[in-house]
């Protein structure tokens, strides 16, 4: 997590960092438990997720984790077990003009782990590093009826 992410008001018992390409095993079981179970909340399916494959999977969470550029970053939030309990991303949005708005995508937080702070610390760091980058916008998107993903995003 940044340095600069305040995690005062979250229990200390989980860890929220950047996802690495060591993590892609993890997270690829957490996204395609996350569409199949909630598939009204992702703009993407789990029957076009299984479509496409492992390997173009390996290759976009590739291309979302690389840490030589300001484009895109994934969060993890991890049990004390090191189980990866919640995501979320990070994307700068590309061409001139809109350099300085990002989006926040992929934000799930494993039923079990719902209620301990991960959802916060997960908003916190990808909030953290949008200010890094100089983002001065972080858009979202939350499916009608999500009243817990409302509260989260209103605080």
């Amino acid at each position: 997590m940044p340095e600069n992410a305040d995690t005062s008001q979250h229990k200390p018992d989980l860890q929220v960092r950047r996802l690495s390409m060591d993590d892609f095993p993890a997270w690829q079981a957490l996204r395609l438990r996350a569409l199949r179970d909630h598939p009204d909340a992702f703009g993407s399916s789990y029957e076009d997720a299984l479509a496409s494959g492992s390997a173009e999977r390996r290759g976009r969470f590739e291309a979302s984790v690389s840490k030589s550029d300001e484009m895109s970053a994934v969060f993890g939030a991890f049990s004390t077990d090191a189980v990866l309990v919640g995501t979320a991303g990070l994307v700068r949005s590309p061409g001139a003009k809109v350099r300085h708005k990002g989006s926040l995508w992929g934000m799930y937080v494993a039923p079990e782990a719902r209620g301990t702070g991960a959802a916060p610390q997960l908003v916190a760091s990808v909030l953290a590093t949008a200010r890094e980058w100089g983002l001065e916008q972080v858009q979202l998107s939350v499916v009608v009826g999500n009243t817990p993903a409302h509260r989260l995003y209103e605080r």
